[in-house]
């Protein structure tokens, strides 16, 4: 009965397609790789990720980025980073987390044989990716200070 629930579950997001982003107001950022997210609070950047975090990453990831259960909570995505209060050690932190969310995308998820989310390179622009970023930093859930 449980894994028929799961089924059902994973069956109700519908087609994961992924849906195409217009990234052509954003100044475009080239075929490498940035290694930290260049759109961090620009505000055409933030839009263009609400619509593409919608379009490809709810149906997963959740609403507004609040998850249900099924994938990873993104608001907490970064969580590590916000209490670091040597301004060296939390630019290092948030390289290092802005890395692992473009890997995170761009090369997917699989354990064990299972695809746990899809990979996106050659789907979604590095544009669209930071893009994307750029959003869920707005939806950051806060934690408390110790």
């Amino acid at each position: 009965m449980a894994c028929a629930a799961v089924g059902t579950l994973a069956s109700a997001h519908g087609d994961v397609t992924p849906q195409s982003v217009d990234t052509s107001s954003l100044p475009q950022l080239g075929a490498d790789w940035r290694p930290e997210n260049p759109y961090r609070a620009h505000e055409d950047a933030i839009k263009i990720g609400s619509s593409a975090y919608n379009q490809n990453c709810a149906r997963c990831h959740g609403l507004e980025a609040i998850s249900g259960g099924i994938a990873p909570d993104l608001r907490k995505l970064d969580n590590d980073c916000s209490n670091v209060k040597i301004a060296a050690k939390k630019a290092a932190c948030v390289k290092e987390i802005d890395d692992y969310y473009a890997t995170s995308v761009r090369r997917g998820k699989t354990r064990n044989g299972a695809v746990y989310m899809p990979p996106f390179e050659g789907i979604l622009s590095q544009e669209a990716v930071w893009s994307i970023k750029a959003y869920l930093e707005t939806r950051r859930e806060k934690t408390a200070v110790n």
